[in-house]
């Protein structure tokens, strides 16, 4: 209970904060000589609007506890009558103020800290289409998704996570239009959440999936309020965790991670074209170095005469077998990828490109890997770049395709992609199909699969994802 004695409440607060130094209390008396201390964690709050609206009306015409809600003029003001309440205003960023003689005291909402400006998202850009991208503040955020879809129906549910952090968390949707079980899924889920910390969006995904151990990841995520909201829009809901621009959409379907929101925004013939080389350069990146193996080791036959001799020369004197020459490669390309993105930009993309040049060709004049080599790894990296939501997925398949490929040849290769498809169709993320629209077949969501149709011509949404209020367009353009 909160004491009428304000110097036991200061005590307390003292022992609850463990004496730290940012916690900042500050006593003084107003003119009619009535003690007050004020207490609040340092960088959290706005000292102008403090000094402003709260210290001068205080101490000039503050009489008694009743005459606090009078001559304060903020919005966000509320009695609180337990040490609990106090302390949970305090690390949420509020000021709470306390009275010599009352039983009860105020936290007033002043929150106030630097926070990132709103950028481009450096890992989806885009040449036409929004360019802003979310940041760390998850009220901002949320401010940024309302702009794009300003319709009451838009619910936010918030929640705290984190015994510890205390984490912010808030639960995305539109009424009426949100797959209802998955909804009641994802909030059954989040709220079963018991732990010390949530530092990202990454750790409540690690909670919430559906498959952990597999290599596909069936929830997205993206730093795009477009994106948000052209999913959200379909049925699906969105996570926004505090402290973190990556918001989490679930769920998330195979052909998703073909598709770009810079899609819908292109004329349609564009758009199908550019979804068609980021397919090709999906199996290309996954398969191009297990092929090379499995041909040149098993399977010279089926390689061009001509080619085949080129291929041959090029080996000539190279002391690996294909197989390892393929993994050597293959992580050399990952060990530069890696210190490219971890060093700091300007010495992280010099090291990228003085890597790949000076070790590819020093490694062919050296004789440990052949030329024909270093050329397919080039390729299916440009290849993993076309895909960039699935980069991980695409380095372990094609690891495991070469060592299929180095032992098996073709039928190796058949194996393994039939195990990583199988694998794919039979993920069934809160209880839609990853698949969706190929498998279970669907003539609505095939409109906005491999072949972008107009948007005039998607009159529903998504089957599998919407059950309700399917119709997104009233006046059909007619032909």
């Amino acid at each position: 209970m909160i004491s009428k004695n304000i110097d036991k409440n200061k005590e307390r607060l003292l022992e609850e904060f463990n004496n730290t130094s940012d916690l900042i209390i500050y006593e003084f008396k107003t003119n009619s000589n009535l003690k007050i201390i004020i207490s609040y964690l340092e960088g959290f709050i706005d000292k102008n609007t403090l000094d402003r609206d709260v210290l001068k009306p205080v101490i000039t015409r503050l009489e008694s506890c009743n005459d606090l809600k009078k001559i304060i003029f903020v919005s966000g003001i509320k009695e609180i009558n337990t040490f609990e309440e106090i302390i949970e205003e305090i690390v949420s960023g509020n000021l709470v103020l306390f009275i010599q003689g009352c039983k009860q005291c105020f936290a007033i909402d002043l929150k106030h800290w630097d926070k990132r400006a709103i950028e481009e998202a450096d890992s989806e850009a885009v040449v036409r289409g929004p360019k802003e991208g979310f940041i760390e503040d998850i009220s901002t955020n949320k401010m940024l998704l309302r702009r794009k879809i300003r319709n009451p129906n838009l619910v936010f549910e918030n929640y705290i996570l984190g015994e510890q952090t205390e984490t912010e968390i808030s639960v995305a949707y539109i009424k009426n239009i949100v797959n209802e079980d998955v909804l009641d899924k994802v909030k059954k889920r989040v709220q079963d959440i018991n732990t010390d910390s949530i530092l990202e969006s990454g750790y409540i995904e690690g909670y919430i999936e559906d498959s952990p151990y597999n290599i596909v990841s069936t929830i997205g995520n993206t730093q795009k309020p477009d994106i948000v909201a052209g999913k959200i829009l379909e049925g699906r809901v969105a996570i926004f965790c505090d402290g973190t621009p990556h918001v989490l959409i679930i769920p998330r379907l195979f052909i998703e991670n073909i598709q770009v929101s810079e899609d819908y925004y292109s004329r349609t013939y564009i758009a199908t074209f550019l979804r068609m080389l980021r397919f090709f350069a999906l199996f290309l990146g996954i398969l191009l170095p297990g092929l090379y193996v499995a041909l040149q080791t098993f399977h010279q036959e089926m390689i061009p005469t001509v080619l085949l001799i080129t291929m041959a020369g090029a080996r000539e004197g190279v002391p690996l077998p294909s197989v390892l020459e393929a993994l050597l490669m293959t992580i050399m390309l990952e060990l530069i990828k890696e210190s490219g993105v971890r060093l700091p930009k300007a010495v992280g993309s010099a090291v990228s490109i003085v890597g790949a040049l000076v070790l590819g060709q020093a490694a062919v004049e050296g004789g440990i890997v052949s030329a024909p080599m270093v050329i397919v790894i080039a390729i299916t990296a440009i290849a993993e770049f076309a895909v960039p939501a699935l980069t991980e997925v695409m380095i372990l398949y094609r690891l495991f395709l070469i060592v299929l490929g180095g032992f098996m040849g073709l039928y190796g290769i058949t194996c393994g992609l039939v195990v990583i498809i199988i694998g794919a169709v039979s993920l069934d993320p809160f209880g839609i199909p990853y698949g969706y629209p190929i498998a279970p077949s669907d003539k609505t969501g095939l409109k906005d699969f491999i072949i972008r149709f107009p948007l005039w011509s998607m009159k529903k949404r998504p089957g599998y994802l919407v059950k309700k209020n399917r119709i997104r367009q009233r006046n059909v353009r007619k032909k």
